[in-house]
């Protein structure tokens, strides 16, 4: 079951410690009584962060956004990633270049982007309405929030989400959640043909290193027994693992929690006052729960397992960047990542269930070692919800999958390989992204992410940790002639641009399409069957391709193709598509054609390859 705040009544806290209940259409009529507050309005001598690092831990408002707020207490167990999220030394108030503006960072699809807010938060009664720092003092938690909004589009947008989202956001690490009862999510899209590999991992075999180094969120599901008064869907930070010794020589795993409402809400024996402290040295229990801070309480595992439905654990992050292995403890001292797209009707294959699977993109992941390996896919999140296929719930995410297979060497049949099971894999999931944790001998390896609905379309990351040397690339499509009938072919390549301003004319939808660039060929022979084949190459990086496509015109007898906008193409190579090349295999008559390849919209540069390749007599 999904974590995000979803009910339609939920637990807050607002000013004078008073708890109310409050759905999202009473949140926003609230909003008639905010202000918005400059922080020296707030609080005479601001601070960013407070002298006593425990003050600086954040504190819900009025806003669903527990999932964010445990992220931002593992900001806090590293200091570089902190210094990576609010970068340090910037202007403060009283510096004289201070002029009301902060920057925050946050990692999105696999690069560290800057957001800029001021430093005007919202108010009610010149008191901060949202989350803030333990410290009245200290603001770094209401910035950074403000700032995660701006990303988001608005604060409302807050209101539910995922903890491990929220992680992956503010450290660029890989986060996995695991269900603590046992039972299968719902919802989750049946793909028959789909053999999910389980990691097999559990919480308690992490070690306690581990555990400390980890961001580790729990959520609970529904009220729990030893926490009446919380109600759907809300998330707390771990902040601490300790094993202690009873009086009578048993071992305890005792686990600090900490709610981000700031009330030490637990009823259990680990409480304050409970019988668990009884069996331990006097001098042991005034030194745990001595630091204790407001908003914190202990329980044992076993509380933990039956009180939590779900975890959620962030791998650690050396200052080098590199993750530590959550299965291992090694590091995982290479990476690499590429983008992709799903595009309808040319890469957006759906599940193993249809027979258009194998247009999904391809990559090859090659070995030199045999070496722990984590793969994960991430989707970009739809700024809107799909067309078709998603649910309320998973309104802005597509069902994603992938899929390893190994092969013996890169040239092989791939239907073949495809019908057969998948070396690995991960199940078809509403999450926004999927992980697979393995080992792998050296070789080479296909991966293939997909979506569950064929036609569903989206962007997407792919990103590979290893303990050994890798490599990672997209699987270009087959050479020109591996469709081609026997008999002898010759292959022209041409290249060319598209420049603003002179020859980036866009698709045929557009008056300016006449200014792209005309590459003329001829047709010598037809023996019946096709005997062109056409292939266009645009020369950018994978995360920032254009949509590309070309038409193909037969020029009239004795004449020069002057107006292709008055004309019908022979063959066109549509839709425009969002990939690094393009190509038709078809029958063309003998005789002149002109070739325009165009990106879809005008007005973009890219140099690009055309290669044509045409059957010849002897």
């Amino acid at each position: 079951m999904e974590s995000k705040v979803t009910s339609t009544r939920i637990k807050i806290r607002i000013k004078d410690e008073h708890v109310v209940l409050i759905n999202s259409q009473d949140f926003l009529a609230t909003l008639q009584y905010f202000s918005f507050c400059i922080l020296q309005e707030i609080c005479k001598q601001p601070q960013l962060f407070p002298d006593d690092p425990v003050e600086a831990h954040p504190k819900q408002g009025i806003l669903g956004d527990c999932w964010l707020l445990c992220a931002c207490s593992m900001l806090l167990k590293n200091q570089h990633l902190l210094n990576k999220v609010f970068p340090p030394e910037q202007p403060l108030w009283g510096d004289r270049v201070y002029h009301g503006e902060f920057r925050v960072q946050f990692w999105q699809n696999g690069r560290w982007i800057e957001v800029r807010v001021d430093d005007q938060l919202p108010c009610i009664n010149d008191t901060l309405s949202f989350s803030r720092c333990q410290s009245p003092r200290a603001f770094w938690v209401a910035l950074l929030e403000k700032a995660y909004a701006k990303l988001h589009g608005s604060y409302e947008r807050l209101w539910a989400g995922q903890v491990c989202e929220a992680v992956v956001d503010l450290s660029g690490t890989i986060a996995v959640r695991w269900n603590l009862k046992g039972a299968e999510s719902p919802q989750q899209p049946n793909d028959s043909q789909t053999q999910h590999t389980p990691n097999g991992m559990r919480l308690s075999e992490l070690s306690l290193e581990l555990k400390e180094r980890c961001a580790i969120g729990c959520c609970v599901h529904c009220a729990p027994t030893g926490i009446p008064e919380l109600g759907q869907f809300h998330a707390m930070s771990v902040m601490e693992w300790t094993n202690v010794t009873t009086t009578t020589g048993e071992q305890v795993e005792l686990i600090r929690i900490r709610n981000p409402w700031g009330r030490r809400s637990w009823t259990g024996v680990w409480r304050e006052s409970g019988s668990g402290w009884a069996s331990l040295e006097p001098s042991c229990s005034q030194a745990l729960l001595g630091r204790t801070a407001e908003g914190e309480f202990w329980m044992d595992e076993t509380e933990f397992q039956q009180e939590f439905d779900e975890v959620t654990v962030g791998y650690p992050l050396s200052d080098a960047g590199h993750l530590q292995s959550i299965y291992t403890g090694s590091y995982l001292t290479h990476s690499h990542q590429i983008g992709g797209r799903w595009v309808k009707g040319h890469s957006a294959g759906g599940c193993r269930n249809n027979n258009t699977f194998s247009i999904n993109p391809k990559f090859w992941l090659k070995l030199c070692e045999r070496g722990e390996v984590l793969l994960s896919l991430l989707q970009y999140r739809h700024p809107e919800p799909p067309a078709e296929g998603g649910t309320q719930q998973h309104s802005h995410l597509q069902a994603i999958a992938l899929h390893v297979w190994k092969v013996e060497k890169k040239h092989f049949n791939l239907m073949r390989t495809l019908n057969n099971p998948p070396l690995v894999s991960h199940m078809h999931a509403y999450n926004r992204e999927v992980v697979v944790h393995t080992h792998l001998n050296p070789g080479f390896y296909l991966l293939v992410p997909s979506t569950f609905l064929q036609g569903a379309e989206g962007r997407f990351l792919l990103r590979v940790h290893s303990s050994c040397s890798t490599s990672l690339s997209v699987m270009k499509s087959p050479p020109p002639l591996q469709h081609c009938s026997e008999g002898e072919w010759e292959t022209i390549i041409s290249h060319g641009c598209w420049s603003v301003g002179s020859t980036a004319g866009g698709s045929r939808n557009f008056t300016t399409h006449g200014l792209n660039p005309r590459i003329p060929f001829t047709v010598t022979y037809d023996p019946g069957g096709n005997n062109v084949k056409v292939t266009l190459c645009q020369n950018r990086p994978e995360n920032s391709l254009h949509a590309i496509g070309f038409h193909i015109y037969k020029v009239p007898d004795g004449d020069s193709l002057l107006s292709p906008g008055a004309m019908s193409p022979v063959v066109s190579c549509v839709p425009h598509a969002h990939s690094q090349e393009v190509s038709v295999f078809c029958r063309l008559q003998p005789g002149k054609y002109v070739i325009i390849p165009s990106t879809y919209q005008p007005e973009l540069s890219a140099h690009f390859t055309l290669t044509f390749t045409c059957r010849i007599n002897r």
